[in-house]
């Protein structure tokens, strides 16, 4: 009987023990290769684990329980636990429920569970249908809440896109890389664009072949990772794949109704070269990645033809002159004799005009259309390039992990080097203009900015376990470069002696990142306690860099550099006086050089627990110190309630803040910018703490602060395999820093000026916290997957968002500049357009792609809502009109290996609303479309072909 009942009792435990043993298997892709970082989590509970490099996992569960199985860029599938070694193979596609990196440092977390709305974005499917191939164009059109756009005669601008997200600032979006702050631009944009004043993350300095996914966080989080995360975070996690080959070429261009000058064909030709390799290192899954591109892109033109003034009878005079062999510097004297001489002959009629005052305005008369005819010329031979801009440039990316042992222990690294060169135009300097010396340009000139932009990162870390604790001990290194050389240009004042090409300067920004970053997870603690803490030290370098005396100076008759009031410049014949510099970007002085740099320390605490399998809450505060202004502190409180298995509803609040950017703080320069009329004004831009804005009383910089609260849900119905995320937002922000108006000075030899004449400028810019201001907005997000058959898969995807931004109070001026009345010149008119009306406040989303073994078809729709010229004169801004613009792709699997696609962006050739006449904002035929108001660009249709290998 004994020995019964203990064969019994070993019997017993013995299914015991199969009920609640280590569940084991492997998870592979849709092509039969392990994945490696892959997660399994029981569901209902926080329990989970990651598969090894060889795709292997194991995890303590019973016999019989659900098993959550997901990985980015593919859809998550659910499994029942089986004893034995088990097999889970993913399908490729982007789901929302997926474990994400960023807005919570739980482990476990995806993002139909987050607290805070994330979206999840895999660039292996975008990189193999999608138009674009640089990624501010690849977000543009995929997450409705990210704006960037191209931009046209916006100096630097049209090399380095702005962009932004829910509408904000694009300094106030912090972008990641693997979870880790990257570097800004050195570049600050003082432009007629959206995000004026403001200094952005230059994106396209990151291949999109090095990214294996994007994670869009749209909540404020200044409380978990510092400065300049009040509209939201970006992270970017590289590439992890090892044994296979990825590489595409991409070819396109414009195949457009406004091509060419809008008299058609194609134009805007762009390839791409991208690869991306990695190789494993040692038995526990350690990984060297390198990804990187080449790209080659031709600039367009969309304006039709210039229809001002080009010639004056002075003109006529130098073509008569220059065709007989004589010098037409001689032209300029003060004895007028050859003048005459010269003016007879071209059969001008004088009156008797025997002196220069005389002759003055006799020869200033336009003689337009009987030079142009004389010269053998067109209207459109004196076009801007108003588009796109040259770019040619390389990117490389490295990403590197190493386990050290069996506990967790790894050493990883990540590292990216770009550099690119950009050629873009300015305004046309026409013959009968004092910018042009037609001894050298007797048909006037077309400047060009040549940029050389330089970008190298590279982060360094450990991260393991002390007692139970997850450690993480990193450095990130980043420095941007700028560099102007600026061409088939002249320093009118410097007259003959002058050169065509200069060098003007530029300017570069540094930063280095020091992160401690403590996490534990508690199983036991409540339903479960997720602990963080952590520390930053923060150290960032601003420079300036002074160009070549030419590039900057101006010049007196004889050739003297002046340095005094009294001097005057180089006059033309009629008496002008002849600006110095290089035209279309004068370099900077040794006045503007400098080198500052400033440092920040900070220390965080994040909790987030589980009261039960219902209520989740997280709590967040960070405190940091600036070495230039000072402290601040902030919270984020954030929750979610599951209703059921299938809603959630969550709610957030945070404050948040800005720190001043160095740019912000310490930039100078004088810069060419043309006004309403294209009129040319050199304008002054001056530091806060320089005596001009003392003069104004325009206080120093201090940061931005904010407040803000999201409210949302998410859904499911698996049944339809239908998921949604509706959430909304408030945002409110103090303080906010602007580029101010231009301040003249009274003319009459006041101090300013003299500080204006010093500057080699007629008015003077400032950076000021002069508004606050508030957004508002809903975000949805709806994704469809659908089995069609045993082959065809088809997936859609519905995202929106409509967002709202108002300047909110009074402008935040001195008691001077309301004494003297210049209070719209603090905040003037087209910057709260900048503000709130040049991007869409309405973007909509709609992705199809259907998808089998052999086919890849791929169709988009995105609607831009309307936007409004940015213009001071409340009664020149026109609005522009909604679009819809179509992306269409097909591509074919001719073998494993090989991937074929055409398609195109903006299928049906869509342009903006064209700028009306009664507006008075064409300048005279240059500006058909609207270059301060943008939605999509106006490059038009644009045609691809891609070829794309993968070899394992």
């Amino acid at each position: 009987m004994k020995k019964q009942y203990l064969m019994c009792y070993a019997l017993f435990m013995s299914v015991i023990g199969i009920a609640s043993a280590q569940i084991s298997g492997t998870v592979l892709d849709e092509d039969g290769g392990p994945l490696p970082g892959a997660s399994v989590v029981i569901k209902g509970t926080t329990t989970g684990s990651t598969t090894d490099f060889d795709g292997l996992f194991s995890i303590n569960a019973e016999v019989g329980d659900k098993l959550v199985v997901s990985y980015i860029g593919y859809e998550t599938k659910e499994v029942v636990a089986k004893a034995g070694g088990m097999s889970v193979q993913l399908s490729s596609g982007v789901a929302l429920s997926e474990v994400v990196i960023i807005g919570s440092r739980n482990p476990n977390r995806t993002a139909t569970e987050s607290m805070v709305p994330v979206d999840v974005i895999s660039m292996k499917e975008l990189n193999s249908v999608a138009p674009q191939v640089n990624l501010n164009q690849i977000l543009n059109y995929v997450a409705p809440s990210f704006t960037s756009n191209t931009q046209t005669i916006s100096d630097g601008t049209d090399h380095v896109d702005p962009a932004s997200l829910r509408g904000l600032g694009p300094d106030q979006v912090l972008v990641l890389i693997n979870g880790k702050r990257r570097h800004t631009s050195s570049l600050i944009n003082v432009n007629g664009t959206f995000g004026r004043g403001s200094v952005g993350t230059d994106l396209n300095a990151i291949p999109a072949a090095a990214i294996q996914r994007i994670e869009v966080l749209r909540d404020g989080a200044a409380a978990q990772y510092g400065s300049d995360a009040i509209a939201g975070v970006i992270n970017i996690v590289l590439n992890k794949s090892v044994n296979e080959l990825n590489m595409s070429v991409t070819t396109g261009a414009n195949f457009s109704k406004n091509a060419n000058d809008q008299t058609g064909g194609v134009d805007g030709a762009t390839t791409n070269i991208a690869a991306s390799y990695g190789v494993p290192l040692g038995e526990n899954g350690g990984l060297l990645n390198l990804s990187g591109d080449f790209d080659v892109r031709q600039p367009y033109g969309r304006m039709s033809e210039w229809e001002g003034d080009i010639f004056n009878q002075y003109n006529v005079v130098e073509r008569v002159a220059n065709n007989d062999g004589y010098n037409l510097t001689n032209l300029l004297d003060d004895d007028v004799t050859d003048v005459i001489q010269y003016a007879n002959q071209a059969g001008i009629n004088l009156n008797g005009a025997t002196t220069k005052a005389e002759l003055q305005p006799i020869l200033s008369t336009d003689a337009t259309e009987a030079e142009l005819a004389a010269r053998g010329q067109q209207r459109s031979d004196y076009n801007m390039r108003v588009g796109q801009s040259a770019l040619r440039g390389g990117r490389i990316f490295a990403n590197f992990s190493l386990p050290l042992d069996d506990n967790g222990t790894e050493v990883y690294s990540f590292a990216g080097i770009s550099s690119r060169t950009g050629n873009s135009a300015g305004f046309y300097r026409l013959p009968n203009q004092s910018r042009t010396y037609t001894p050298a340009y007797m048909n006037g000139f077309l400047p060009e900015i040549n940029s050389t932009i330089k970008d190298r990162s590279l982060s360094v870390g450990i991260k393991g376990k002390i007692n139970e604790w997850d450690v993480d001990l990193s450095n990130t290194y980043g420095k941007n470069s700028f560099l102007y050389t600026i061409g088939n240009t002249f320093n009118a004042s410097m007259q003959n002696a002058s050169p065509t090409i200069f060098d003007a300067g530029g300017f570069s920004f540094a930063q280095n990142t020091a992160n401690l970053d403590v996490t534990r997870f508690f199983e036991d603690a409540l339903s479960g306690l997720n602990v963080a803490f952590g520390a930053e030290y923060r150290v960032e370098n601003y420079d300036i860099v002074q160009g070549e005396e030419a590039s900057y100076s101006q010049y007196t008759a004889d050739g003297q550099r002046i340095t005094l009031a009294s001097q005057q410049s180089a006059q033309d014949f009629f008496g002008n006086g002849r600006p110095g510099g290089s035209q279309v970007f004068p370099g900077f002085s040794p006045n503007n050089e400098l080198s500052r740099g400033r440092s920040s320390v900070a220390g965080y605490v994040d909790l987030e627990a589980d009261f039960s399998e219902k209520f989740v809450a997280s709590f967040a505060t960070r405190f940091e110190n600036y070495s230039d202004f000072g402290s601040t502190i902030n919270f984020k409180l954030a929750t979610r309630y599951k209703i059921n298995d299938n809603i959630n509803v969550r709610a957030a609040a945070n404050t948040g803040f800005r720190a001043p950017s160095l740019h912000q703080i310490n930039f100078n320069s004088t810069s060419t910018i043309f006004d309403q009329n294209g009129d040319p004004q050199e304008v002054g831009t001056f530091a806060n703490d320089s005596r001009a804005a003392k003069l104004l009383g325009i206080p120093e910089l201090k940061e931005e602060t904010s407040s803000s609260i999201s409210v949302g849900f998410t859904a499911k119905i698996p049944d339809a395999n239908l998921t949604l995320t509706v959430d909304g937002y408030y945002v409110e922000i103090n303080d906010r820093v602007v580029y101010t108006g231009q301040f003249e000075g009274p003319g009459t030899g006041t101090e300013l000026d003299n500080l204006l004449s010093q500057a080699n400028a007629t008015a003077a810019s400032f950076f000021a916290n002069a508004i606050n201001t508030e957004s508002r907005g809903l975000d949805v997000v709806l994704t469809h997957t659908a089995s069609l058959s045993d082959t065809w898969r088809l997936k859609s995807d519905l995202a929106g968002t409509l967002s709202k931004t108002n300047q909110i109070g009074d402008i935040n001026s001195s008691q001077v500049l309301e004494d003297a009345g210049l209070v719209d010149t603090y905040f003037p008119e087209d910057s709260r357009v900048y503000l709130e009306e040049a991007v869409p406040r309405t973007k909509l989303n709609l992705s199809n792609s259907l998808t089998s073994d052999k086919w890849i078809m791929f169709l988009r729709n995105v609607y831009f809502g309307e936007v409004t010229e940015a213009t001071t004169v409340v009664e020149n801004q026109q609005d522009f009109g909604s679009k819809i613009v179509t992306d269409l792709s097909i591509g074919y699997k001719a073998t494993d290996a090989l991937t074929l696609t055409l398609g195109a962006n903006n299928l049906l050739d869509i342009y903006p609303d064209r700028a009306e006449e009664q507006f008075g904002n064409r300048s005279s035929g240059r500006f058909d479309w609207s270059r301060r108001a943008q939605q999509f660009g106006i490059g038009g249709r644009f045609l691809f072909a891609r070829v794309s290998f993968t070899l394992k």
